[in-house]
């Protein structure tokens, strides 16, 4: 399971796959912004998604 958070913004969302979660950020920024204008906000034509990542010891082949 994916999991987004906003970081100015109080929006979380989530998906079973990083696709899913793609698309259900743009639809939950969409509905928390909805009416407002993007560029009055400060947005510019592309915003940027910040993503971290968490990889178990075990991925590396290193146990904890």
């Amino acid at each position: 399971m994916y999991t987004a958070e906003g970081f100015n913004a109080p929006i979380v969302t989530q998906g079973s796959t990083f696709e899913e979660l793609q698309k259900n950020i743009q639809e939950a920024v969409e509905l928390y912004f909805e009416g407002e204008d993007p560029r009055e906000l400060g947005f510019g034509p592309s915003p940027s998604i910040l993503t971290n990542f968490e990889i178990p010891y075990a991925a590396h082949g290193v146990e904890a």
